[in-house]
């Protein structure tokens, strides 16, 4: 089923990340985890897509056992790493593998240096070849600007750019202040971006992930966030009770503020996206009524 079929027809979704492994032997081991993960009746599950392409076929195999399960699976294509004829091969993979929703990416620069296809500079060349094969296709989108863009005038002209390439729905970059989404959220309309927001949530269960997500994200931390880590950081049981709290409150606010999505970058651990959904399951069945 497509995503933007699921999102018509409710006024909240909830969906959740994983990521396959690099090694193919421990592929078994990451189904399982996706498995119990979907027990969990999530609306869809993002599969990841590694650096320069290197987890591709790992991708494709975890989207497939995913859709088997029954629930629909967002498979990552980026295009770093690709050409043009490999994307298209890649798309026909997907289509094979009965894929019907794609995240299209751009991913990170290579470390070395290597040029990107003078085809595929951007997400937004590559959202038009797999909107005229069919897919649904999603877009990320960053609440505290891209990394890269110059401001936020910049930022919010970039994607609409992506928009208008034939986006049908966005999931943010990981955020831990919820102002920084509703900010973001009014820029988007200003420029007349009205497709649905999945806004991402990152459930920070032990201190060293702080360190890690600004590092990899440049996230803002609110101080709250920071005193619970400092206040826990050396009682690994604590820390993991109040990220999931912090997590939850913040997917309460945003769904007590309208947001109609909310993804849970599950960092492939069942039990934080069981706690998690075990303290909002009346929450988003009682939005849904």
């Amino acid at each position: 089923m497509k995503i933007s079929e699921i999102v018509a027809q409710k006024k909240l979704c909830l969906s959740m990340e994983v990521f396959p492994p690099k090694k193919q032997d421990a592929l078994s081991s990451v189904v399982a985890t996706a498995e119990e993960i979907s027990s969990l009746k999530p609306d869809f599950i993002s599969i990841t897509y590694g650096a320069g392409g290197t987890t591709r076929s790992n991708t494709l195999e975890l989207s497939q056992k995913i859709e088997r399960t029954g629930t629909p699976a967002l498979s990552h294509l980026t295009c770093v790493g690709n050409t043009k004829e490999s994307v298209k091969a890649a798309i026909e993979d997907l289509k094979k593998a009965g894929i019907h929703n794609v995240l299209a990416l751009r991913g990170d620069m290579p470390q070395d240096g290597t040029p990107l296809s003078k085809d595929l500079q951007h997400a937004s060349d590559l959202i038009p070849l797999l909107k005229a094969e069919g897919f649904c296709v999603g877009g990320a989108c960053y609440p505290e600007g891209h990394p890269e863009s110059l401001n936020r005038i910049d930022d919010i002209e970039n994607m609409k750019h992506k928009v208008d390439a034939g986006v049908d729905f966005l999931t943010t970059q990981m955020f831990f202040d919820n102002n920084m989404l509703y900010s973001y959220l009014y820029r988007l309309e200003a420029m007349g971006i009205h497709v649905p927001v999945f806004a991402g949530i990152m459930p920070i269960t032990n201190s060293s992930q702080v360190s890690r997500m600004v590092k990899l994200s440049s996230a803002y931390i609110p101080s709250k966030l920071l005193s619970i880590c400092d206040r826990f950081e050396n009682n690994p049981e604590a820390m993991y009770q109040a990220g999931i709290a912090y997590a939850v409150d913040q997917i309460i606010d945003l769904i007590s503020n309208g947001v109609k999505g909310i993804h849970i970058y599950t960092m492939n651990k069942p039990n934080v996206a069981k706690d998690i959904v075990s303290r909002i399951d009346a929450i988003v069945e009682a939005t849904n009524k």
